[in-house]
């Protein structure tokens, strides 16, 4: 079964427990593009990623704002770094106060509001990924499988992989039946900690690429789960909007 790589240490199953991060890339590459992708600080410290889908809104894992399952992490806490594939740089932002919207339907991602920020923002992909499709994962989390503390990247990484099909026994029941969760498999590289709520965009030129998903948990080796963002159109649309 995918382990859950969330940011809550009483959640983390298979693997000794840490307070922070929450799920950059095991193998994969250095990347040299990703203008909308964010970095996810908490109480100064890494913690996992995101993606800009407005100038105004963030998309990142539910999971990664909570301390526990009925512990919001406090606002003051939360910082954004974007505008830089190098973490140490870049534009600080902050949440607006009590911004933060949580998918109404289970799944674990979350919008959070912010000051205007001058970013490129990611194209929301409107089709669902396809069986065989090649998808493409950024984050800054661990590249390592020990100690993820010590090993987060202050570069963006990125790492391609293929979508399986939902029945795929190698999915093992994480993707749903109705495509709101999707499996997919590592080609040169899987997400691990430090890089949960980052993005998912199809393989495609620079500037073309769609968001197809929200990163949430890895088994470290192999296996990737991300919610799909075709599922969650109306939901984003309507709160980015207001």
């Amino acid at each position: 079964m995918l382990r859950r790589v969330f940011a809550l240490p009483l959640m983390i199953a298979g693997m000794i427990a840490v307070p922070s991060p929450a799920n950059a890339v095991i193998g994969g590459s250095v990347s040299g593009y990703g203008p909308w992708a964010v970095r996810v600080l908490v109480d100064g410290q890494p913690h996992c990623t995101g993606t800009a889908v407005s100038p105004e809104w963030i998309i990142s894992a539910s999971h990664c704002f909570f301390d526990q399952p009925d512990a919001p992490v406090a606002d003051a806490r939360i910082e954004f770094r974007v505008g830089s594939l190098d973490m140490r740089t870049g534009t600080r932002v902050h949440p607006v106060g009590n911004s933060r919207v949580r998918n109404p339907n289970g799944l674990d991602a979350m919008l959070i509001k912010v000051p205007r920020m001058n970013v490129p923002v990611a194209e929301l992909s409107v089709s669902p990924v396809k069986p065989g499709q090649p998808v493409r994962v950024f984050g800054w989390g661990a590249t390592c499988t020990d100690d993820e503390n010590s090993c987060q990247s202050n570069v963006l990484k990125q790492a391609d992989l293929r979508v399986l099909a939902n029945e795929d026994k190698r999915c093992d029941g994480h993707g749903t039946p109705d495509g709101a969760d999707f499996c997919a498999i590592r080609v040169s590289g899987v997400p691990a900690g430090g890089d949960s709520g980052g993005p998912i965009m199809t393989a495609a030129p620079h500037g073309k690429e769609a968001l197809v998903g929200v990163f949430w948990g890895s088994d470290r080796a192999r296996l990737v789960d991300a919610a799909a963002i075709s599922h969650q159109l109306t939901w984003i649309r309507s709160v980015i909007a207001k």
